[in-house]
Formats: structure tokens, sequence, C-alpha cells
């Protein structure tokens, strides 16, 4: 028997007691896919009502982490899901691990701290609808349109570090975003693996510096040596000694006073 295919999963993390892991694997929909054999559809594990069931299972004051590999979705039910996420008192971190496209990205924003992991992208864009009708009715679609995106663009504001023209324009011409971009736009809050990178450019950085002093140190000190000799070199030469008498010995000493002494006894 195959196993059904995972796009969405919440379980408890071995980490800890108090810490869970979400995932939306799949675009955000209110209704799964068509089951023919049944003749309806089954039911969405990436809607707003089932993620309100599993989220209603996490005791407040936990911790959640929230993994994002979605093209996005539904719009009312991804906002949902925003919302819910928002309402929920837990500490909450949202990881893209691959894509977080359209509505998906809007979710992310519900989590404390946002992080993107190296090669995964975002896109932000003007949400879009399939409609039908005479003249009348298609401009109210428009208008309609563009109210729902100016409460949508709310969501970005919130911590974005780009002007609300900057972000119109953005999502205007349909942007994909790299994680670099993303943080410099204030729409994440860490890339995942530059911490550590960052880390170890630093210990390397540091010793870098230590031996630059070392280098330093023993250059001045070959310096100062070489300074020494050539003094050494460039001074006046010291006299020589002069040297001391030799002392007579004794017999000849003694031989002497008696021949000084035969002389003036004759």
């Amino acid at each position: 028997m195959n196993e059904p295919k995972m796009i969405w999963k919440i379980e408890q993390s071995q980490k800890a007691e108090n810490l869970h892991l979400l995932y939306i694997y799949d675009d955000v929909s209110a209704t799964g896919k068509f089951n023919w054999n049944t003749w309806e559809y089954d039911d969405s594990e990436t809607s707003a009502k089932f993620f309100r069931e599993e989220l209603a299972k996490i005791s407040e004051g936990d911790e959640i982490e929230l993994h994002i590999n979605s093209n996005g979705g539904s719009v009312k039910e991804g906002t949902a899901i925003y919302n819910q996420l928002v309402q929920h008192e837990s500490r909450k971190t949202g990881y893209v691990d691959g894509v977080a496209h359209s509505v998906a990205f809007l979710i992310l924003q519900a989590c404390d701290k946002r992080v993107m992991g190296l090669g995964t992208s975002a896109l932000i864009h003007n949400m879009w609808m399939q409609c039908e009708g005479n003249a009348t009715q298609l401009r109210k679609y428009a208008d309609d349109l563009d109210a729902m995106m100016e409460s949508n663009r709310k969501v970005f504001l919130k911590r974005v570090t780009i002007t609300e023209q900057r972000l119109m324009e953005l999502m205007e011409v349909e942007t994909y975003l790299t994680p670099q971009q993303c943080l410099d736009y204030g729409l994440i809050d860490e890339i995942s693996g530059e911490a550590d990178q960052n880390a170890i450019n630093q210990l390397n950085l540091t010793r870098i510096n230590q031996l630059q002093r070392e280098v330093t140190n023993q250059k001045q000190l070959r310096e100062e040596i070489a300074q020494l000799i050539k003094n050494v070199h460039q001074s006046k030469p010291l006299p020589e000694p002069t040297p001391e008498p030799t002392p007579e010995p004794k017999q000849n000493s003694l031989l002497n006073l008696f021949k000084g002494m035969s002389r003036k006894e004759g």
C-alpha cells in the first residue's frame, strides 16, 4: 500500500517537549484534490480550517518552528493562517526551506523570527483573480483587488525597511527576491548558514590580526638589533690600556741590595 504524500505536517520536536514543528510544503488551498472515487473534494491539509485545528493542539507558551516550501495559493486562506499564527501566544520561528512565494511569504511574516536558507527565494506580487461579467462588474473587481492589495501590503509594512511606494513598485512588477534582498528590505531577520560563516570569518580575522601584530613586533626587534650593530661600528675605537710594569723578582732585589752595601764599605 502506497503511503500518502506529505504536504502538511505538524509534529512535536525531539529537541524539546515544548517545541513543535509545522510544515507547509504545498499550495495553500481551502479544499483538497478532487476524489474521483467519492466524487467529492478531499479535506485540505493546507487550509485555514485544518491549520486552526492543528494549532489548537499546541499549548500557549510553547515554541513553534514553521517550515515553508510553497508557491502560495489562496489569499483568503493564507491571510487567515497568518492571523491565527499572530494570535497564538507562542514563540514562532519561520524557516523558508525552498520557496516562499506569494501568500506563503505573507504567512512567514507572522513569525517572530523569519529565516531564509541559502539558495531559497521569495516572491511578492499583486494578487489576481479569475472573474467574468459585464464592464461594470469587471471595473468593480479591479477596485476590489486594489482594496485587498492595500490591506495585504499592511502585513509587510509592519516590519519592512523600505517605503510603501517602493514595496508597491516591487509588487507591481512581480519580483522574485533573494535571501539577501529580503534581509536588506526587512522582509526577513536572518539568512541561515551565514551566521556560522560570519563567526568563522571573525575568528580568522582575529587570528590574522594576531599574526600581523607578531610580525610587526619581530620586524621592530630586527630593526632595533640592526641599529644597535650599526651604532657599534660607527663609534670610535677605545684606547688600548697602558701595560703595568712588571715587578722585579724578589731575588734580584736582594742581590742589588747587597751590592749597594759592598760599595759603601769599600
